[in-house]
Protein backbone atom coordinates (compact mmCIF):
# COMPACT_ATOMS: atom_id res chain seq x y z
CA UNK A 1 0.00 0.00 0.00
CA UNK A 2 2.80 2.39 0.80
CA UNK A 3 4.35 2.11 -2.67
CA UNK A 4 0.93 2.65 -4.28
CA UNK A 5 0.31 5.65 -1.98
CA UNK A 6 3.56 7.23 -3.19
CA UNK A 7 2.41 6.89 -6.80
CA UNK A 8 -0.87 8.62 -5.97
CA UNK A 9 0.88 11.36 -4.01
CA UNK A 10 3.18 11.98 -6.98
CA UNK A 11 0.02 12.74 -8.96
CA UNK A 12 -1.10 15.28 -6.34
CA UNK A 13 -3.50 13.11 -4.33
CA UNK A 14 -3.55 13.09 -0.53
CA UNK A 15 -3.68 9.52 0.72
CA UNK A 16 -4.80 7.75 3.89
CA UNK A 17 -4.73 3.99 4.24
CA UNK A 18 -5.13 1.32 6.88
CA UNK A 19 -2.47 1.16 9.58
CA UNK A 20 0.72 -0.77 8.87
CA UNK A 21 0.82 -2.12 12.43
CA UNK A 22 -1.78 -3.54 14.78
CA UNK A 23 -1.59 -4.41 18.48
CA UNK A 24 -0.72 -7.93 19.52
CA UNK A 25 -2.53 -9.56 22.45
CA UNK A 26 -0.37 -7.51 24.85
CA UNK A 27 -1.03 -4.23 23.03
CA UNK A 28 2.42 -4.05 21.41
CA UNK A 29 2.58 -3.01 17.75
CA UNK A 30 3.31 -5.74 15.21
CA UNK A 31 3.14 -5.71 11.38
CA UNK A 32 -0.42 -5.92 10.12
CA UNK A 33 0.31 -9.10 8.16
CA UNK A 34 1.54 -10.79 11.35
CA UNK A 35 -1.53 -9.54 13.25
CA UNK A 36 -3.91 -11.09 10.73
CA UNK A 37 -2.04 -14.39 10.82
CA UNK A 38 -2.21 -14.42 14.62
CA UNK A 39 -5.88 -13.52 14.52
CA UNK A 40 -6.49 -16.39 12.11
CA UNK A 41 -4.52 -18.82 14.27
CA UNK A 42 -5.83 -17.59 17.63
CA UNK A 43 -7.45 -20.61 19.24
CA UNK A 44 -9.90 -18.98 21.66
CA UNK A 45 -12.15 -15.95 21.94
CA UNK A 46 -10.85 -14.07 18.89
CA UNK A 47 -13.45 -11.38 19.30
CA UNK A 48 -12.20 -10.43 22.75
CA UNK A 49 -8.62 -10.11 21.52
CA UNK A 50 -9.52 -8.18 18.37
CA UNK A 51 -11.58 -5.56 20.21
CA UNK A 52 -9.49 -5.41 23.38
CA UNK A 53 -6.97 -2.96 21.91
CA UNK A 54 -9.15 -1.06 19.44
CA UNK A 55 -11.82 1.49 20.16
CA UNK A 56 -13.42 0.38 16.91
CA UNK A 57 -11.32 -0.32 13.81
CA UNK A 58 -14.35 -0.31 11.51
CA UNK A 59 -15.25 3.20 12.72
CA UNK A 60 -11.62 4.28 12.13
CA UNK A 61 -11.90 3.18 8.51
CA UNK A 62 -15.27 4.88 8.11
CA UNK A 63 -13.77 8.16 9.36
CA UNK A 64 -11.16 7.91 6.59
CA UNK A 65 -13.89 7.31 3.99
CA UNK A 66 -15.83 10.31 5.29
CA UNK A 67 -12.65 12.46 5.10
CA UNK A 68 -11.89 11.46 1.53
CA UNK A 69 -13.09 12.82 -1.79
CA UNK A 70 -13.06 9.29 -3.23
CA UNK A 71 -11.83 5.83 -2.35
CA UNK A 72 -9.48 3.55 -4.21
CA UNK A 73 -9.89 -0.14 -3.53
CA UNK A 74 -6.66 -2.06 -4.09
CA UNK A 75 -8.52 -5.23 -4.96
CA UNK A 76 -5.60 -7.58 -5.41
CA UNK A 77 -5.77 -11.34 -5.82
CA UNK A 78 -6.51 -13.07 -2.52
CA UNK A 79 -7.97 -16.37 -1.35
CA UNK A 80 -7.73 -17.69 -4.92
CA UNK A 81 -9.99 -14.88 -6.21
CA UNK A 82 -8.78 -12.36 -8.79
CA UNK A 83 -9.44 -8.79 -7.66
CA UNK A 84 -10.80 -9.86 -4.27
CA UNK A 85 -13.06 -7.49 -2.33
CA UNK A 86 -13.74 -8.65 1.22
CA UNK A 87 -16.56 -7.84 3.63
CA UNK A 88 -14.86 -4.90 5.37
CA UNK A 89 -13.93 -3.32 2.05
CA UNK A 90 -17.47 -3.87 0.80
CA UNK A 91 -18.77 -1.95 3.84
CA UNK A 92 -16.35 0.92 3.13
CA UNK A 93 -17.48 0.96 -0.49
CA UNK A 94 -21.10 1.08 0.71
CA UNK A 95 -20.36 4.06 2.91
CA UNK A 96 -18.55 5.82 0.07
CA UNK A 97 -21.53 5.13 -2.20
CA UNK A 98 -23.95 6.48 0.42
CA UNK A 99 -21.83 9.63 0.78
CA UNK A 100 -21.83 10.10 -3.04
CA UNK A 101 -18.07 9.66 -3.29
CA UNK A 102 -16.49 8.01 -6.33
CA UNK A 103 -15.27 4.46 -5.86
CA UNK A 104 -12.24 3.37 -7.87
CA UNK A 105 -11.23 -0.26 -8.22
CA UNK A 106 -7.60 -1.07 -8.98
CA UNK A 107 -8.54 -4.28 -10.84
CA UNK A 108 -11.68 -5.77 -12.38
CA UNK A 109 -14.72 -6.54 -10.27
CA UNK A 110 -14.21 -9.97 -8.72
CA UNK A 111 -16.37 -13.03 -9.17
CA UNK A 112 -17.79 -13.15 -5.65
CA UNK A 113 -21.26 -13.72 -4.22
CA UNK A 114 -21.62 -9.94 -3.64
CA UNK A 115 -20.64 -8.93 -7.20
CA UNK A 116 -24.14 -7.54 -7.81
CA UNK A 117 -23.76 -5.20 -4.83
CA UNK A 118 -20.38 -4.01 -6.11
CA UNK A 119 -21.84 -3.40 -9.58
CA UNK A 120 -24.74 -1.47 -8.01
CA UNK A 121 -22.28 1.03 -6.54
CA UNK A 122 -20.95 1.73 -10.06
CA UNK A 123 -17.24 1.65 -9.26
CA UNK A 124 -14.78 2.96 -11.81
CA UNK A 125 -12.32 0.22 -12.72
CA UNK A 126 -8.96 1.84 -13.45
CA UNK A 127 -6.99 -1.28 -14.44
CA UNK A 128 -4.02 -0.03 -12.38
CA UNK A 129 -3.94 3.31 -14.30
CA UNK A 130 -3.88 6.07 -11.66
CA UNK A 131 -4.33 8.78 -14.30
CA UNK A 132 -8.01 7.75 -14.42
CA UNK A 133 -8.55 8.96 -10.84
CA UNK A 134 -10.10 12.43 -10.87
Amino acid sequence: MQSEAKKLEALGHEVQFPPMTEPDENGNPIPTSEYYQLKKDFAHDKTHWIWKHHDNPIRDHFIKVEWSDAILVLNLDKNGIKGYVGPNTLMEMGLSFYLNKPIYLYNDIPEVAWKEEILGMKPIVIHQDYSLIK
